[in-house]
């Protein structure tokens, strides 16, 4: 009972409801208090080593990225959290480092992309997902180079985001050139650009 008790003091702690086996173990509690919490139905398991709180609102922008913590939100799916999408992705698509290999991902509603280390972790920032976790995406730069490089992002959904990026008084037209020219695509980026501007 007192093991219970601690356990449900650090999810109290917990700010997103979610817990891990390894907050657990630090705190000195052993691991099977997990099991009692879930076997109780105040929490579930949602992967390996971390549990959410059965009363937590789920988030999955944000259980996907505590679960593969070293996934970035790209292409369509940063666009929709950037706000340059309406259209809410049916699957996630998140960006890994080549060589990256989590023999679960293929079981996930996600699409995964895998760039060489120089191209991975450049233009990553962190915002709000639309529960108000905190996430890490691609910033618009990044993400509009990387819809106009890869493939299976809808023409129109692109040259919607472009049309937007080129009247915001946000954009960082220099950012977006060197982000273009380092993935290889400054000819696209300059082409929509000298189109739109």
């Amino acid at each position: 009972m007192e093991s219970k008790n601690a356990a449900k003091t650090l999810f109290d702690n917990s700010p997103h409801g979610v817990i891990t086996t390894k907050q657990v173990t630090e705190s000195g509690m052993h691991r099977n208090v997990l099991q009692k919490l879930v076997k109780d139905g105040d929490l579930y398991r949602y992967g390996r080593g971390l549990y959410v709180q059965s009363d937590t609102w789920e988030d999955e922008f944000y259980l996907l990225q505590c679960k593969y913590g070293r996934g970035i939100y790209s292409h369509d799916t940063a666009l929709y959290l950037l706000g340059y999408s309406d259209r809410t992705p049916a699957k996630f698509t998140m960006t890994f480092p080549k060589g990256y290999n989590a023999p679960s991902l293929k079981q996930e509603n996600i699409i995964v992309k895998r760039v060489v280390p120089d191209n991975y972790s450049f233009g990553t920032i962190e915002i709000k997902s639309p529960y108000g976790n905190p996430i890490k995406i691609y910033n618009l730069e990044k993400t509009l180079c990387d819809i106009v490089r890869g493939s299976g992002c809808d023409i129109q959904v692109i040259n919607s985001a472009m049309k937007r990026y080129a009247t915001s008084k946000e954009k960082d037209i220099y950012r977006l050139m060197k982000y273009a020219e380092q993935l290889r695509v400054k000819p696209k980026v300059l082409h929509y650009m000298e189109v739109l501007l």
